[in-house]
């Protein structure tokens, strides 16, 4: 007779799921967004934000926050529930649907696909085309006056950022959960609040108040999975043919040059590893003194996105399959 442990699955899969989650995505990406719990998610932000008080901080401010976690309880509640309902299911479906749904909390496939397209505009010689690339896929700042190095650079930095809290952070808030069905929770719990983050985490007349819950949020979320990422691009910075003691040291040395005080680490490390300096203009400088950057750099910045990541994974997965 199988005997179910107080975590409530009959045996704690994470490592299994977490290889099929990766797998998935690698081959199959993201379902259109009327099938995806993260643009749900972006509907439902939305929505709200028109409701929001727009006189002084303090009203602007209490809603922000509520509802960046009460969203987020509500994506961990459903989630949880999903996960408890997987448990009465036999061993291989329920690896093979909380891995689908894991998925959803991540898109490294669309990371690099982005990545990619732009790199290929750039080898043609359309900037303009790399420009609205860059604007559609990776950044919200505007781009239009960046040239062919600067768009780049800036490719390569959200590369980088986007490896942390795009994809390895939930999956590290999956993997690191005392409980298995929490661990599903608490994927979810992190994509609600870096959703609310990007989209009302701007300094704005509209949102500078609204989004400072969800910006302050989403920062005490990250501050792990981002030092984290940046260790494991260290590690991995000679497969891109990098410099992994260069990468150890521009991340040490410059990692707190950004306003946020997670994006430099990941891209601190990116441009050690790669030997490039990465600049947004009147904000930050990191890796000063190196090359600029060029358009091959983005090809192997995605190499050491994709392994970076095959090691992230990799290593959460072996610390459950130890566990057993």
């Amino acid at each position: 007779m199988a005997v179910t442990p107080p975590g409530g699955l009959k045996t704690d899969r994470r490592w299994l799921t977490l290889l099929l989650a990766l797998a998935i995505d690698g081959v199959w990406g993201d379902p259109a967004n009327r099938w995806h719990p993260v643009a749900w998610m972006g509907t439902a932000i939305a929505r709200l934000q028109r409701h929001a008080p727009r006189q002084g901080p303090t009203a602007p401010f209490l809603f922000g926050l509520c509802l960046a976690g009460g969203g987020a309880a509500l994506s961990a509640l459903a989630a949880w529930v999903l996960a408890r309902a997987l448990s009465r299911a036999p061993r291989p479906v329920a690896a093979l649907l909380e891995a689908i749904l894991l998925k959803m909390t991540f898109s490294l496939r669309g990371l690099l696909a982005a990545g990619r397209s732009i790199e290929a505009a750039l080898e043609q010689g359309e900037v303009e085309t790399a420009q609205r690339l860059l604007a559609w896929h990776l950044v919200s700042r505007d781009v239009s006056r960046l040239d062919a190095s600067q768009v780049a650079a800036a490719t390569i930095e959200s590369l980088a950022e986007n490896l942390s809290d795009g994809t390895l952070a939930p999956l590290f808030y999956y993997a690191l959960a005392p409980r298995a069905e929490w661990g599903l929770a608490a994927a979810y719990a992190y994509r609600f609040l870096n959703t609310a983050d990007a989209m009302l985490g701007y300094r704005d007349a509209e949102r500078e108040w609204l989004g400072k819950a969800p910006a302050r949020l989403d920062d005490v979320a990250n501050l792990l999975p981002a030092r984290a990422t940046a260790l494991w691009i260290v590690a991995c910075a000679c497969i891109a043919g990098g410099d992994g003691r260069r990468a150890w040291r521009i991340w040490r040395r410059d990692a707190r040059r950004t306003a946020s005080p997670n994006a430099g680490h990941p891209m601190a490390a990116m441009a050690g590893a790669l030997g490039v300096e990465l600049e947004k203009v009147g904000h930050y400088v990191l890796g000063a003194g190196l090359a600029s950057p060029q358009t091959r750099d983005i090809g192997r910045a995605r190499r050491l996105v994709g392994v970076a990541a095959a090691l992230g994974v990799g290593m959460l997965a072996l610390l459950h399959l130890t566990r057993r």
